[in-house]
């Protein structure tokens, strides 16, 4: 592990690097979503490549009242995580590190695709993350970052920033990991009790209602669908308050509008049960149907092919 940028820079010298370089950004408290994300790293980068790891609590994209200092730091058993999967060397700076003198003058703006959903509920967030995952980029000099699907919009804004600043880095998704019931795995998970956890999963089974539905009807029919499943959830005990429920297009992070719609989408939602704020997505793509127009067919006949993360549903 290292922890300054200096000591990066002197790892990066003394190991001569032949072949390509992954990175994978977390702020810790890793679990096998997150080691998913290294091993695609790792198949990644191949043998003679190298995988560098970072963990930093990223304060920019906490506001206020949010839980900058309950977030879960255990370094320790993220070091193990990293060496179990197979990372190179880990990056561990502190705030001071990565902001020297404080909180950075100059900062990266989300500009438009920041301004809803997520950016709606939490102001400023993803510029602090736009901010934190550009420096991480010119600091570890990565050919490829690999990122979550399951933080859809993220992954959305940093695949727009790599394109508008022409950072030259590919920015690879990986798909969302999730337990056995459903749920998606999470570093926040570990705040919700057990109540709140049986509350929590009906998210992921309004996304594969949603799912469901978008196969028999088309696009607008999933938002129904995990709607009513969510409104359901809003009268269990503890209740899930639902803040947004959507199908975007992923290339602007706009809704879909019209069940004319083909190509990817993600039908995401964000929620919260108890005092944790939770999100989930899955990702669809609408294919015309063989001989069909890309909308609902005369006679109520789904026109499209749905394929989702689970592969083709359709």
């Amino acid at each position: 592990m290292v922890s300054g940028k200096a000591e990066l820079a002197a790892w990066s010298a003394v190991h001569d690097i032949v072949g390509r370089r992954a990175v994978v950004m977390t702020m810790g408290a890793l679990h096998d979503g997150h080691a998913a994300l290294i091993r695609s790293a790792r198949d990644w980068a191949g043998p003679d490549g190298t995988v560098l790891v970072t963990v930093f609590v990223n304060p920019l994209q906490f506001g206020a009242g949010e839980d900058l200092d309950r977030y879960p730091r255990t370094l320790d058993a993220d070091l193990l995580v990293c060496a179990r999967e197979g990372a190179d060397v880990v990056f561990a700076p502190s705030a001071e590190e990565v902001y020297p003198g404080g909180q950075p003058q100059v900062r990266l703006s989300a500009g438009p695709m920041g301004e809803h959903y997520e950016g709606a509920s939490r102001p400023g967030h993803f510029d602090g993350m736009l901010t934190v995952v550009a420096k991480l980029l010119h600091l570890t000099a990565p050919d490829a970052a690999f990122f979550g699907e399951k933080d859809a919009q993220q992954l959305a804004l940093v695949r727009r920033m790599v394109r508008d600043l022409n950072f030259p880095v590919e920015i690879v998704g990986v798909p969302t990991v999730r337990e056995a019931d459903g749920m998606a795995l999470s570093s926040r998970n570990v705040y919700l009790s057990e109540a709140e956890r049986v509350s929590a999963r009906e998210l992921s089974r309004a996304l594969f209602a949603g799912r469901e539905a978008a196969l028999a009807a088309g696009p607008l029919a999933a938002v129904r669908a995990a709607r009513a499943v969510l409104d359901a959830a809003a009268r269990a005990e503890p209740p899930v308050v639902l803040d947004y429920v959507d199908l975007v297009d992923p290339a602007g992070f706009t809704p879909v509008t019209s069940d004319a719609y083909t190509g990817e989408a993600v039908l995401a939602v964000a929620a919260t049960v108890g005092a944790t704020r939770l999100i989930d997505n899955v990702r669809l793509r609408f294919d015309p149907a063989p001989g069909a127009r890309p909308a609902i067919a005369a006679d109520g006949a789904p026109a499209y092919r749905v394929r989702s993360e689970r592969g083709p549903v359709g």
